[in-house]
């Protein structure tokens, strides 16, 4: 194959942007003419702003993908909150017990277990990357119809590209909505990400660089707007409950927002001329922040299809070609989202038989020995 394949990315988030980059920098990117087109303005982090609310944990695995596209520096050098170990436990257990799971970045051999890192400083450094290469961006687009020999759909969970095309997405509704904030704790977080499962939903705490935490707290739709409208001092309340104090008294120091909970699986990531990736391809629940992470995934390896199929003399738009991708991805993220929504349920069920259950099974993982090392190293991006 020597003419030039029009790659049309929908979608100027954290995904698209790594792929647009990812083929833009690849061996055959001569060959490609690339667009990434979104209907929102060109995103723009400022420095001199608070944090927003939108964060993402960012495996080791994804800030060497990152590090290798020339983005990550300027995300390092603007601001990224690192953390360096992991507590987990149930809420019929006290945090530092046997029945708690604990991750230290020195057991598994890594500097630190990953970076909590603003969605909209991601996608700057990544446009910053992607201005210096030949590839065509199009922002404030709306596109009704899409004239390309490959159709990359990176746009998100409520995709239009996947429902243009007429593929199924299978829906797993939580009956929870995020509700996200950032608090100043009494206690040092010590770069310790906090998780805590309750009856209502699990509690993430993501300790920041400047010394707060950025709180992600699943509960149930019908107590969202209780919290969402609440005084700060009664949300505090609520978080310190919801935390058992962990981190003593809270005090809340930004804006709030929400969004509903809901996972999404398509049921084909490919067809001819077209590959779906990240949230567009797979929906998951936020507690174990791995969709940032997984859809980083997506971009690479369908990036490495394309570029492999180039310098074999391949279509990239031909469907026995993206379903290497397909056959790639949509098992493993299938194997995330089911074990996420498990975990969910596991965890939100208000049974004692449940819950005494489930504490004996995090005691037995947290001395499984090689399984949790396997299954922490995965997470991580760096043990496949």
């Amino acid at each position: 194959m020597s003419k030039t394949c029009d790659v049309l990315v929908v979608g100027a988030g954290v995904t698209g942007l790594t792929a647009a980059a990812l083929l833009g920098q690849s061996r055959h990117a001569s060959r490609l003419q690339i667009t990434v087109v979104d209907a929102a303005p060109r995103p723009v982090h400022d420095p001199a702003a608070d944090v927003t609310l939108r964060v993402s944990a960012i495996a080791e695995g994804s800030v060497q993908l990152l590090d290798a596209i020339g983005a990550w520096q300027q995300v390092l050098d603007t601001r990224a909150s690192p953390y360096e170990s992991m507590r987990v436990w149930d809420e019929s257990v006290e945090p530092d017990s046997l029945g708690a799971l604990q991750f230290d970045a020195a057991e598994f051999a890594v500097p630190r277990l990953g970076f909590i890192v603003e969605n909209v400083l991601i996608q700057h450094a990544l446009l910053a990357v992607i201005d210096k290469l030949d590839v065509e961006l199009r922002f404030d687009t709306r596109l009704e119809k899409f004239d390309a020999d490959l159709v990359i759909g990176a746009d998100g969970a409520r995709s239009f590209v996947r429902e243009h095309h007429g593929i199924e997405s299978r829906e797993f509704p939580y009956g929870q909505t995020a509700v996200v904030t950032h608090l100043r704790p009494e206690r040092p977080h010590g770069r310790t990400a906090l998780q805590r499962f309750t009856r209502h939903g699990p509690l993430g705490m993501l300790p920041l660089a400047d010394g707060r935490i950025s709180v992600v707290w699943s509960i149930a739709d019908t107590h969202a707007d209780e919290a969402l409208n609440a005084s700060d001092a009664e949300l505090a309340a609520m978080l310190m409950e919801a935390s058992d104090f962990a981190l003593g008294t809270l005090e809340v120091a930004g804006p709030r927002g929400a969004f509903p909970l809901c996972a999404r699986h398509a049921s084909q990531y490919v067809m001819p001329g077209l590959a779906l990736i990240g949230d567009a391809a797979h929906a998951v629940h936020p507690l174990a922040g791995q969709g940032a992470n997984l859809g980083l995934q997506d971009a690479a390896r369908l990036a490495e299809v394309v570029d492999t199929a180039l310098g074999a003399g391949e279509f990239p738009g031909d469907r026995r070609v993206l379903r290497r991708y397909e056959r790639a991805r949509k098992g493993e993220n299938a194997t995330m989202l089911h074990f996420m929504t498990g975990l969910n349920r596991l965890f939100t069920t208000d049974s004692a038989l449940v819950r005494e259950l489930r504490v004996h099974g995090m005691r037995l993982f947290n001395h499984s020995g090689p399984l949790r090392s396997h299954a922490v190293k995965v997470a991580l991006g760096v043990g496949r």
